[in-house]
């Protein structure tokens, strides 16, 4: 049986290394928190901000004047939607500014051409809300600075189940990767931060099926954060209607903004009505407003759709190309460079990526706590509020100085006490016996099996239906599939054994999934249901919490916090 071979106390345990994760043990750290942060790869290049990003939302009063709810609105109406308290919102804008300037201070260029400039991802006339920044170097600069604080980093530890005890979250057990050979890591700590990035690989690529790891956002982000609070009874929130991203068809690459084109139909004709003439400063919004365009072309027989940089100045392809690098797409560009593609010269044609989890997840308060006491959650995994790479940044800082300032009034779990958790120690034998099967599936066959059934019974809009009696098999196969997983999984060695409970980790939000989505008895947005084909106005602005207890599933409608 796999023991534990390494035992952490710390005050503040950050699990993720992400943006939101780095964020958070810098800001715990300044409040003088001892601080561990948890990273199943490496803190320097990890998660979906590994190599870059180029937009960050944020409210700066010089360049938006001294109302934020003049941002607030225009969130709603961008990309990101509504799917948010406001109240956490507008903390979150309130404090955004001042994280920017710690970014650029810290050598994260954030003002470009000496100037705050905002750009893409925006209406003719309207608010600009989307800062233009350099961020290629965010995850370096990051690292040094969680470092330099004094933040110990435990690269290598995936987190596999929180501790709990009558005061709420206590600790962690972590899995040691750092070699061939796996082991346990226990850790007791007096708040929990969790920061795991967004859930990839519930549902099969919708460009190239079979092929796990061609997401647009990392792959290695499997909604851990999800199912560690699904299982310790912690609310999510959201959950039944997945997002989905677009971009380069087949070459699955985020960034829609720093392209500067027009999307267009095969005729050359625009798609929408917003701009006549793609610019740096605005760009064309209709694939933000019109998410489902490049899906619904290709289902209604008028597509492809293609995006057209042929028009754009030199002097703009030049920013345009600056702008990739910035945002992390050096491997995008080596391609179209290697295959002679010139975006001036060159159509790209655009698709719809598979759904995935972003901004569903976690319910917060505004200091970013959980429904468990001691608990917190920053970055893609907040299910009531999303604000992309500014929310993973703002909220991890949120999260960490309130993460900090809460250990005043909480105490260290014993060592005896945690040791001899009856939970913990089912859980060793548990993940333990994966390894120790000498023969057995494979987890890529487990994943794969998860995405038939999520896809063909909890499938996501558009021109796909669910259905009660849909939704009903699909968690009975789900159920059948979690079966088989716990007797038949079998791994060598520690990656593959972290590669199996991530899928066992997709299994629970899979399950939640399901069980929101049965409940939401309407369609909306993505989630379309056949046999209720109707949208219900008294569900406009409610929430649908969903969590264990006591063995059951329980579930609560709740009114949006204004």
């Amino acid at each position: 049986m796999l023991k534990i071979t390494q035992f952490f106390e710390t005050d503040v345990l950050v699990v993720g290394g992400g943006i939101a994760g780095l964020m958070a043990g810098i800001a715990a750290r300044d409040q003088g928190a001892d601080v561990i942060i948890a990273e199943k790869a490496d803190t320097r290049r990890s998660g979906s901000g590994a190599t870059g990003n180029d937009h960050f939302l944020c409210y700066i009063p010089e360049k938006h004047g001294d109302d934020p709810r003049l941002v607030l609105h225009e969130i709603a109406d961008s990309m990101l939607g509504s799917n948010m308290d406001a109240d956490i919102a507008m903390r979150f804008l309130n404090e955004s500014f001042n994280v920017v300037k710690s970014w650029h201070e810290w050598g994260i260029n954030m003002r470009l051409h000496d100037d705050w400039t905002f750009m893409g991802h925006a209406f003719p006339g309207r608010p600009r809300i989307f800062l233009k920044y350099d961020g290629h170097n965010q995850k370096a600069v990051l690292t040094r600075e969680a470092k330099k604080r004094g933040a110990r980093l435990l690269n290598h530890h995936p987190v596999l189940e929180l501790i709990k005890d009558e005061n709420g979250v206590a600790g962690a057990l972590a899995l040691d990767v750092s070699s061939p050979e796996p082991a346990f890591t226990l850790i007791r700590a007096k708040t929990v931060i969790l920061a795991t990035g967004s859930g990839n690989r519930l549902y099969p690529s919708t460009s190239t099926p079979g092929m796990l790891f061609n997401t647009g956002f990392c792959p290695g982000c499997t909604a851990a954060a999800l199912a560690l609070s699904w299982r310790i009874g912690a609310r999510l929130v959201n959950m039944e209607i997945p997002f989905r991203h677009a971009g380069p068809r087949y070459f699955t690459r985020c960034g829609k903004a720093t392209w500067i084109g027009m999307y267009r139909y095969p005729d050359g004709k625009p798609l929408g009505p917003f701009v006549t003439k793609a610019t740096r400063e605005l760009g064309d919004i209709t694939g933000d407003v019109w998410n489902t365009s490049f899906t619904d072309l290709m289902c209604n027989g008028r597509g492809p759709a293609y995006m057209d940089c042929t028009q754009d100045a030199p002097e703009d392809l030049a920013f345009m190309r600056e702008g990739m690098a910035s945002e992390g797409l050096t491997s995008l560009i080596d391609y179209m460079d290697a295959n002679g593609i010139d975006p001036g010269k060159h159509v790209v044609e655009f698709g719809q990526f598979e759904p995935f989890l972003i901004g569903r997840g976690v319910e917060i308060d505004i200091n970013g706590q959980s429904t468990i006491p001691g608990l917190y959650a920053a970055g893609d995994v907040m299910g009531n509020f999303r604000a992309d790479m500014g929310g993973a940044a703002v909220m991890g800082w949120i999260s960490g100085k309130e993460a900090a300032a809460a250990c005043a009034n909480r105490s260290l779990i014993s060592a005896e006490r945690a040791e001899s958790d009856a939970w913990l120690n089912e859980r060793l034998a548990y993940y333990g016996g994966f390894y120790e099967r000498k023969q057995g599936a494979g987890w890529k066959d487990a994943n794969m099996a998860l995405q038939q059934i999520m896809n063909d019974y909890a499938a996501v809009g558009p021109h796909r239906v669910r259905s009660g009696s849909l939704l009903s098999a699909g968690l009975e196969y789900l159920r059948q599939l979690r079966e088989q997983a716990v007797a038949q999984l079998s791994t060598s060695c520690s990656h593959t054994l972290m590669r199996a409970t991530e899928v066992l980790d997709l299994m629970d939000c899979g399950e939640a999934v399901i069980r929101a989505a049965m409940e939401r008895k309407e369609s909306r947005g993505l989630h379309q249901r056949a046999d209720f084909t109707f949208t219900n106005p008294l569900l406009n602005n409610k929430f649908l919490e969903i969590w264990r207890e006591d063995g059951a599933v329980r579930m609560n409608w709740r009114s949006k916090r204004q």
